[in-house]
């Protein structure tokens, strides 16, 4: 699909943020202000993540560093070639390092430490533990000028930390993983199926839309649904779940397939107007 050139002309108080690819079968996510950008994770090829950037206007150029969450290979790819290409920092856990096999060069490596701040440029980056079946993983929280986005994929649950962030994003990407019922009767063996909703796989719908509702700040934008499920999911379904109670805050479905659009987060002027109350089990019941 073609999509219109995007051009950083908007105000420099703003964060710019892009789903390249989000599933199973590659995780990259863009979030830059107009000079300076990060990418976090870098799952699909160097050449597929240079000419999906292209399509939005994009520039490598402008991508200073490359923050890595968690040792599979879906988030890891393609960091050497882009690394090695464009002389990128790779900030990334030792034992991450060590169990992703990243051919890396050493002085390129660097170590983040969990809840201590990284800056690149102007913006902050700032780690911090999720449940998951990875040897040491991270979910991330980028700040700029007031504006805080979250990459929040690949968690089992939600636990303390993951709430503590939620609540303060104008934007975040979090996982909806799977409908719990097309998991349960899908065909996947009964092993992978208690994998996936094990408490340190992946989040479902439900647990998503749980957190959305209860923790959802009043000035939060956008919410980009990521890392859907292509056997367990559909997108029309979770868009559909999510958009019904999502008042001003706008659904983006990021795609396994393709790049989202890139959206301009900055602060709001106004909270976005609060929608009913309603519970998790009244939805599901």
């Amino acid at each position: 699909m073609q999509r219109p050139l995007f051009r950083l002309f908007a105000t420099d108080m703003a964060l710019f943020v892009t789903s390249l690819n989000s599933g199973s079968n590659g995780n990259c996510y863009y979030v830059g202000n107009s000079r300076d950008a990060i990418l976090v994770d870098a799952g699909i090829s160097c050449r597929e993540t240079e000419k999906r950037m292209n399509r939005l206007g994009l520039s490598m150029n402008k991508v200073k560093a490359l923050f890595i969450s968690h040792e599979h290979s879906d988030h890891i790819r393609g960091v050497p070639v882009i690394a090695k290409k464009y002389k990128l920092p790779v900030y990334i856990t030792p034992d991450t390092l060590k169990h992703g096999q990243l051919d890396i060069h050493i002085d390129q490596v660097n170590c983040f430490q969990p809840t201590e701040p990284v800056q690149i440029g102007d913006i902050r980056v700032t780690a911090f533990p999720k449940l998951h079946d990875a040897v040491d993983p991270y979910s991330f929280m980028i700040t700029y000028e007031g504006v805080n986005i979250g990459v929040f994929t690949d968690i089992g649950a939600p636990c303390e930390r993951l709430v503590h962030h939620f609540k303060q994003c104008h934007a975040a990407f979090l996982e909806a993983n799977y409908d719990e019922e097309m998991l349960d009767k899908g065909r996947y063996p009964i092993f992978l199926k208690n994998r996936i909703r094990g408490g340190k796989g992946h989040l479902s719908n439900k647990q998503a839309l749980e957190l959305f509702l209860a923790h959802r700040p009043s000035y939060m934008t956008h919410l980009f649904l990521s890392h859907l499920s292509r056997d367990n999911n559909n997108p029309e379904l979770v868009q559909a779940l999510f958009t019904q109670h999502a008042g001003a805050t706008r659904i983006v479905v990021a795609s396994r397939f393709e790049e989202t659009a890139v959206y301009h987060i900055q602060q709001a002027s106004e909270p976005p107007a609060k929608t009913p109350s309603v519970t998790v089990l009244e939805l599901f019941s």
